[in-house]
């Protein structure tokens, strides 16, 4: 793969990982407006890994107090609020890691046509600006319940179809539940942490045990491009949604859908 597609896939990672735009989807996309045949699951592992280190880099004072919380644990009866948000990130790991490990990467590969992405793309977004305008309250990381998290966690299994959005359903979510939006949208950051370290951890074991060969150069530089533009992204992001929400990525979306539904109408 050349130099310059890997920086451009790696920024298109970074990029949409962390706007509530979907990855997944831009990802496949580029295949769809640049004529590229898809770049493999094995370099997807390598943009993932990149964005998963830009969320730990950002956030390693609030991971670091969740993980001392937790292992403070002694009655699941009294937890204080960094316990109850420790134990509530891992059980919302539970419904994607068990919905993403029963899907083959053959029928993963399938979801990734341009019409479905199209449509999630258009149809999440508009859920998204819904949750916003009617469902955004007030309610703070301290309020966050176990119940709240394992139904957000429900949420992120549907991100497993490209075009959805991780962050943007989780967010969407939290939302529709009565968070406020700087809440949300540290809450989705912090619970995607468990989620992409098992699917990087899932796809390396593969790799180790497979005969693929790999480029470690174009690897480490996807890992890097997407990495440190990741932390860029994410501290962007947080601005723009305390001052103007999340209106600019739903109409984005719907935009971006409406033109792939166009271009696929055209070419056929």
């Amino acid at each position: 793969m050349e130099t310059w597609l890997v920086i451009v896939l790696a920024l298109v990672q970074a990029l949409t990982e962390f706007l509530p735009v979907s990855s997944s989807g831009h990802l496949g996309l580029a295949g769809f407006f640049l004529g590229l045949p898809y770049q493999g699951l094995t370099f997807d592992l390598a943009l993932h890994l990149g964005t998963l280190l830009a969320v730990v880099a950002y956030f390693w004072k609030d991971l670091w107090r969740l993980a001392r919380a937790v292992l403070a644990i002694r009655s699941l009866r009294e937890l204080d609020t960094m316990q109850r948000l420790g134990v509530g990130i891992a059980l919302s790991t539970i419904p994607a890691a068990i919905v993403g490990g029963g899907m083959p990467d053959a029928f993963t590969e399938s979801l990734r046509t341009p019409v479905l992405i199209a449509v999630n793309l258009i149809v999440f977004g508009v859920l998204l600006g819904l949750a916003d305008r009617h469902g955004g309250g007030q309610r703070g990381e301290s309020a966050i319940t176990l119940r709240d998290a394992l139904t957000i966690g429900a949420a992120q299994a549907l991100a497993l179809i490209p075009g959805t959005s991780r962050s943007g359903i989780t967010m969407t979510a939290g939302l529709a539940l009565g968070l406020d939006r700087a809440t949300a949208a540290r809450y989705s950051f912090l619970m995607s942490v468990p989620i992409t370290a098992l699917a990087v951890g899932h796809g390396g074991l593969q790799l180790v045990q497979s005969t693929e060969r790999l480029d470690l150069g174009v690897l480490a530089l996807g890992v890097a491009v997407s990495g440190l533009a990741g932390i860029v992204v994410i501290h962007v992001f947080l601005r723009i949604l305390r001052q103007v929400g999340t209106l600019p990525f739903v109409a984005y979306r719907i935009a971006l859908g409406v033109l792939v539904l166009g271009l696929v109408a055209f070419r056929n």
